[in-house]
């Protein structure tokens, strides 16, 4: 009787203790940016879960102890929070909304993009591991987009066998306007300045303007965590070919409330490039970058203010530059530098002065039934100039001086519903090109202002969460006022009959014109993405696209200095339209410990496509040149890019890239020129997280011959030793034979702030020629280079 009147004397005690020892935590979930309440936000403490109602409201009954507590919100970054539960609670859980997703699929193609589009993405990772590379050649690294070269240091982006102005970049949401027309006009841009940087492949991105056809390259900054800290970096490399490097060094403040200040500087400088047989004279080169910006945001309305300057000194092949025709000659056949000189840092006559000035201003506010309204203002300055060989008093005068000064206004509207959203949005530009007369040199493309004005909407629907389709529209309005002098014969010979409306007045041989022309350019997009499963999908995209063709392609007239060739432009061409279809299909495998597929076939036919073709040689007074012409054709190109990306273990990745291009000129029924040729990329990584995150890579990069090219070689007239006169061929169609060079790379975390990565290009020192180089008739391309990066991350 006593053991039972005990046994439930302890459970009633036992019971009075817990129900003594029981407390609420009552709370309420608010979005810290308008300090509403948010529902349908998960509350875990310990083993015990809630979910918020309608006014952000929660309750749970826990016994006295100390606990974590998590808020968990797809539309906001997690919240956690240590809580000692001695009493009843109540607490208020301010939320922070995440960064706005980046519709990007990265190189590995482990992931998969959200929307219709066909995207790659270099992630910052990788751009810190090839520190030393410029934008054109770190694009090259994925599949279907190569590197147009101008020598050994000068190089911009071809996607899908299109580049120049059927190419858009983004620096920070602002289109780039840099004379984009040049084939030897780098991107003036840092690659290190950006978090990531993303690839849209074809005619997919309406928004951004109906003339990148060939696609997209997105610029995007870092984004900044919504907590009081300071970030920053500094790198130093360098590199053997070259004998030099650079460094750089960024810091962010960030406070809590969304203010952020940020800055970031640059400076590199390479002497003389080095072939495996002889060094390259005159191809260093100096570049330095700065950018500042200073922004307030949240999830609901901010602003930014951002500002990027960048300069560039490119020296330009001294063999490429070549005094008589029998000279000229001689060094296509050999195929090298005639005068090979010893190793130098100087950076002499040819070569270029870049600077690039961008000042971007952007607001925007979210209403709750409107939508997200935002206006994005910039400014542009760019200054090219361009030195020749010139001799006495205009030595030191640059043979092309341009200042381009362009203002670009963008108003956007965004709506967005369960299943849905409507983009739409206004574009104005005005551009302004000046020649400086004092070059006393004939002027390469003329003085002009250009309006223009577009409008654009995009609709998105998600029929489920597999299936979404996409459709947009754009319209272009633009307006070139040009003011330029022909020589008399040859305006005459080629225009007079038809524009003989645009003569303002002649002086001696040369006739003054004054063309303004209208173009309407139409654009449209549909494309629809279906997944199969959560690890396989397909994307298709057709886009009928229109552009008006460029100033240097209309108005180009004379030598281009630093591309060492002499161009000619077609005042008569139209506007380009084209057709393009773009398939995507990615899947996911479960093979060893993973396999990725992507593949994507594209087609494009254009009965207008502007190409540029050489059509003779001309001996000047500053040397003699091969002649380009721009013509427009019925044109196709299609292809096919491949990656694959397969995890043989927990350590060993391989990675492969393959890419075929091929373009049609259908009215001359034979290829188009410098079409990328068939290539192929393989890597195999060894990585070990336990020995601080060691790596080593081994690469490959194979480039097949371009067998399909239109062979014209140029008829000039010679003299012997004797004075008789006799013609030769000079050869510049025959594309160089293929090659396949190696690659090694290796890095460490050293410590919790310090790594190091090691780079080895070349690694036999193989002497072989790009087809895409344009200089390829006077120089190999670039010997063994090793390369040297450590950095510093807090």
């Amino acid at each position: 009787m006593t053991k039972k009147m005990m046994s439930v004397a302890s459970i009633f005690f036992g019971v009075l203790v817990w129900a003594q020892n029981t407390y609420k935590i009552q709370g309420k979930v608010i979005d810290s940016d308008n300090q509403k309440p948010v529902s349908n936000t998960k509350i875990i403490i310990g083993n015990t879960t809630a979910i918020t109602n309608n006014r952000g409201n929660f309750e749970i009954t826990l016994s006295e102890g100390k606990y974590t507590l998590k808020a968990l919100n797809a539309h906001f970054s997690e919240f956690q929070e240590e809580v000692d539960l001695y009493g009843n609670l109540k607490l208020n859980i301010h939320l922070l909304h995440k960064p706005e997703d980046i519709e990007a699929v990265v190189l590995n193609v482990k992931h998969q993009p959200k929307g219709t589009s066909v995207m790659s993405t270099v992630d910052k990772d990788f751009i810190d591991q090839h520190a030393s590379e410029n934008l054109g050649n770190l694009l090259s690294n994925i599949s279907g987009v190569s590197s147009l070269k101008t020598g050994n240091n000068i190089s911009k982006p071809i996607i899908h066998g299109m580049y120049g102005s059927r190419i858009s970049i983004l620096n920070n949401g602002v289109k780039m306007t840099e004379q984009e027309w040049g084939v030897e006009h780098a991107p003036n841009v840092e690659s290190s300045n950006y978090q990531h940087i993303d690839v849209v492949k074809g005619a997919s991105t309406l928004k951004y303007g109906g003339q990148a056809m060939g696609g997209v390259v997105v610029l995007e900054p870092a984004v900044y965590p919504r907590k009081d800290t300071l970030i920053g970096d500094a790198s130093l490399t360098y590199q053997t070919n070259g004998r030099g490097g650079n460094t750089k060094v960024g810091l962010a403040k960030v406070w809590e409330n969304g203010w952020v200040v940020n800055a970031r500087g640059s400076y590199s400088k390479l002497g003389d490039l080095k072939t495996p047989n002889y060094y390259l004279n005159n191809t260093g080169q100096e570049n330095s970058s700065f950018n500042f910006g200073i922004q307030k945001k949240n999830a609901h309305s901010g602003f930014s203010l951002d500002y990027y300057l960048t300069q560039q000194v490119l020296g330009i092949s001294r063999a490429s530059h070549i005094g008589s025709l029998q000279d000229f000659y001689d060094v296509v056949q050999a195929g090298k530098p005639l005068v090979i000189t010893p190793f130098s840092h100087k950076i002499n006559h040819p070569k270029q002065e870049v600077t690039h000035h961008l000042v971007k201003l952007k607001a925007y506010q979210d209403f709750e039934n409107f939508g997200k309204l935002s206006a994005t203002y910039s400014f542009q300055l760019n200054q090219r100039k361009e030195y020749d060989i010139r001799r006495g008093d205009l030595s030191n005068i640059a043979s092309l001086d341009l200042e381009l000064i362009t203002h670009q206004l963008n108003v956007n509207h965004l709506k967005k519903w369960d299943k849905s959203s409507l983009e739409t949005g206004i574009d104005a530009e005005y551009q302004n090109n000046y020649n400086n007369p004092k070059t006393l040199a004939r002027r390469l493309v003329p003085n002009y202002d250009r309006y223009a004005v577009g409008a654009y909407s995009i609709y998105k629907y998600r029929f489920s969460k597999d299936w979404s389709v996409e459709a947009s529209v754009r319209y272009d309005y633009n307006r070139d006022e040009v003011y330029k002098w022909y020589d008399t014969s040859e305006w005459k010979e080629r225009f007079a009959s038809q524009y003989s409306h645009f003569e303002k007045g002649k002086k001696g041989n040369r006739t003054l014109v004054a063309p303004k022309m209208d173009y309407h350019n139409l654009s449209f997009n549909v494309g629809t993405r279906y997944a199969f499963s959560d690890n396989s999908s397909i994307t298709f995209n057709y886009a009928k696209t229109s552009r008006k063709p460029n100033i240097a392609e209309l108005y180009s007239d004379g030598l281009h200095h630093s591309a060492s060739v002499i161009e000619r432009g077609d005042l008569g061409l139209k506007n380009e339209n084209a057709h393009q279809l773009n398939l995507s299909f990615q899947t996911q495998l479960p093979i060893l410990d993973g396999l990725g597929l992507v593949m994507n076939p594209y087609f494009l036919y254009s009965d207008g496509y502007v190409n540029q073709i050489p059509v003779g040689v001309q001996n000047t007074i500053r040397g003699v040149f091969p002649v380009w012409e721009y013509q427009q054709v019925k044109a196709q190109l299609w292809g096919v890019d491949v990656d694959i990306y397969l995890k043989l273990n927990q350590n060993i990745i391989y990675e492969g890239k393959a890419a075929y291009v091929q373009g049609e000129d259908r009215t001359h029924h034979r290829a188009l020129e410098m079409m990328v040729p068939p290539n192929f990329m393989n890597s195999l990584q060894w990585k070990n997280p336990k020995w601080k995150d060691f790596f080593v890579k081994l690469e490959n990069k194979t480039s097949l011959r371009q067998n399909r090219f239109y062979d014209h070689p140029i008829e000039i007239t010679l003299y012997d030793a004797q004075g008789e006169a006799y013609q030769a061929k000079v050869d510049f169609s025959t594309p160089p034979p293929a090659y396949s060079i190696w690659g090694l790379q290796s890095g460490i975390n050293i410590s919790k702030h310090f790594s190091a990565v090691v780079s080895v290009q070349n690694i036999f020192d193989k002497e072989y020629r790009d087809y895409l180089n344009r200089l390829r008739f006077f120089g190999a391309e670039t010997g063994s280079n090793f390369i040297f990066t450590l950095q510093y991350k807090f």
